[in-house]
């Protein structure tokens, strides 16, 4: 009853989700959208939980279901490796397949890269057989392309910044404002521009259009409205602004990749110095947090290290870790990289430090609601917090600071 698109890659699912979901509803067409961050099912928007991924099976099928009921055509699910791992959408019949990206994220899970990439390709094999199903692949994931292009049995369309691709961006301008490019195709070439912000999202950009125009049959000039009737993505690279003279942003990137691009993006964004504020969650993939912190010591003037639901590890532990990251690349401790273990206080810190054109940006929590301490989940949104920091440093109205365990009581 629906033409089923499932999106996956280890990081933009949600961000090229929402794009395709846009473009189709430019489009005309009566469309669903179940990611990570809620479902939306015709006028009701659905939480799907804290931290989520993928819905359990029965919760993916009773979301389907109520999209039949609906009255929809079209469904964009946003499939992660955990669920495909775990088979939680193999009753799903896709017709339609779109990779971003697969590196380094939950080794913990899947045991290796190889295992983490062959969860991902699951999702090739769950592709109608019959009809016109497609595989949409980023032709610049060196890691990823070839081993998804032997694995794809069936038609395929291939996105990228070059012209070895099949769609591809040329002349990318980046603003305040978000990004323009054109899209190269087969027989067209159009402008482009978005609010979104860095520019890995040209890929994502790219991804959804390859995936409506090549297997949807969306005109390109539709796919160019849909993408710039988008107004942003909750918690990816959303600006804070309450009138201080340096940027302020929340980020979702929580893996090493991810970090790279958002830190490279902002970079682009100032001429002054970067900030960073992150951390890594605990009873997850370890090496990432050398990787991460190796990362911004690289690639971020300063970097406050802090907390990211260390559950039911050591807080302390996992900050060595990092902090050892940003030793092994030249980090000088208490100069270009401070470990402040309370969240809240590390936000206050790196906005303290900013001068005039500088960029604060605090990632690895988005979107998301609460931060876990233990077994247990307290409320926690960056944006709130970054909110309520920002005040406090100009002497504003704003809301409280949420509450913490590390919170040190004055």
């Amino acid at each position: 009853h629906l033409k089923v698109i499932g999106i996956t890659g280890t990081d933009g699912k949600t961000t090229t989700s929402n794009l395709l979901y846009q473009i189709l509803l430019a489009a005309g067409h009566k469309t669903g959208l179940i990611s990570t961050v809620n479902a939306v099912i015709g006028d009701k928007v659905l939480d799907t939980g804290f931290h989520v991924t993928t819905p359990d099976a029965h919760d993916v099928q009773a979301y389907l279901a109520q999209m039949v009921q609906a009255g929809l055509t079209h469904a964009v699910l946003e499939t992660t490796s955990h669920g495909l791992a775990q088979f939680r959408t193999d009753a799903v019949g896709y017709d339609l397949a779109v990779f971003t990206n697969i590196t380094h994220e939950h080794l913990d899970e899947h045991g290796s890269y190889e295992g983490y990439r062959a969860a991902k390709g699951r999702l090739l094999g769950l592709l109608k057989k019959s009809g016109r199903a497609l595989a949409v692949l980023n032709r610049d994931d060196e890691k990823s392309y070839a081993y998804l292009s032997r694995l794809a049995q069936t038609s395929q369309a291939c996105y990228g910044l070059t012209s070895q691709a099949d769609v591809y961006a040329e002349n990318i301008a980046h603003s305040p404002a978000g990004l323009r490019f054109d899209v190269t195709g087969k027989g067209f070439r159009v402008p482009v521009s978005t609010r979104l912000l860095g520019g890995y999202n040209v890929s994502n950009c790219l991804a959804a259009f390859t995936a409506a125009v090549m297997g949807l049959g969306v005109s390109p000039q539709v796919a160019a409205q849909g993408i710039a009737n988008l107004p942003g993505i909750p918690g990816r690279m959303e600006v804070i602004d309450l009138g201080q003279p340096f940027t302020a942003i929340v980020d979702f990137a929580h893996t090493p990749n991810a970090l790279r691009v958002a830190l490279q993006s902002a970079r682009q964004m100032t001429s002054g110095r970067v900030i960073a504020v992150f951390g890594s969650a605990g009873l997850r993939d370890r090496e990432k947090r050398r990787l991460m912190a190796e990362t911004a010591a690289q690639l971020a003037d300063v970097s406050f290290l802090t907390a990211e639901d260390p559950r039911t590890e050591s807080l302390d532990f996992i900050l060595e870790e990092m902090a050892a990251g940003c030793l092994a690349w030249g980090g000088v401790e208490g100069e270009t990289f401070q470990r402040i273990p309370d969240r809240g206080e590390a936000i206050r810190a790196a906005l303290r430090l900013a001068r005039p054109g500088d960029l604060v940006i605090s990632c690895g929590k988005g979107h998301e609601q609460s931060m876990c301490f233990g077994a247990t989940e307290y409320a926690w949104d960056d944006r709130t917090a970054l909110h309520a920091a920002l005040a406090e440093l100009l002497g504003v109205p704003g809301p409280a600071m949420p509450y913490l365990p590390t919170q040190k009581i004055v």
